[in-house]
């Protein structure tokens, strides 16, 4: 396991480089958040999501949600109204969690097998933007924790308790933060999934 130390407002793009190579290898990574720690993998390579089910102990009909660059990344994974665009620009980049229908370009790996939606981010965060547009596709992410439990603020705790598990972290010091606020926009319909990080402004 390799551990970075990075600066959050102005990460080394020499770290965020290394960082994509072993994204592109089908490496797991733990970075920053505007919320909380996440870890992540390219969305493209199958293996590597897998990885992250196990080891969280997710179930699989749990969806995985995905960090986009920008508003006009969404539309490629994602399939936005007008409506929902309005909600999207008011809140993003931020805290926040949207669900949309998926687009036919999504990895079903990805999608609530029923419904068939996505999870949309994008944090407003630099080391995480900065690793998605390097990448030029989305990235994972979800709580480095195991499924249900305590979500980890401290990397040091990460490095001990994760020693094994993933292959990079990104080191920006401690977050005490909270999760990202869950939203479905689904049939243009908005409902709260879950309260975290963030208050909705419609």
């Amino acid at each position: 396991m390799i551990i970075k130390k990075i600066n959050s407002q102005n990460p080394d793009a020499e770290i965020i480089n290394g960082a994509v190579e072993m994204l592109k290898n089908g490496q797991i990574i733990v970075y920053p958040t505007d919320t909380i720690y996440g870890i992540g993998c390219d969305i493209l390579k199958q293996k590597a999501v897998q990885t992250i089910q196990k080891i969280k102990h997710r179930k699989k009909q749990k969806p995985l949600s995905i960090i986009c660059a920008d508003l006009k990344d969404i539309s490629r994974w994602a399939m936005v109204s007008n409506f929902q665009y309005r909600i999207l620009k008011k809140h993003l980049p931020g805290p926040f969690t949207f669900i949309l229908k998926a687009s036919k370009e999504a990895p079903k790996i990805l999608q609530d097998p029923k419904r068939k939606t996505i999870g949309i981010r994008i944090p407003n965060h630099q080391v995480c933007l900065n690793l998605v547009k390097e990448l030029g596709h989305p990235i994972i992410t979800t709580s480095v924790n195991e499924s249900g439990k305590q979500n980890y603020a401290n990397p040091d705790k990460i490095k001990k308790d994760w020693f094994g598990k993933v292959d990079l972290i990104l080191d920006a010091g401690e977050i005490n933060g909270e999760p990202s606020t869950i939203v479905s926009l689904i049939d243009d319909q908005v409902e709260i999934i879950r309260q975290g990080k963030g208050e909705l402004n419609i």
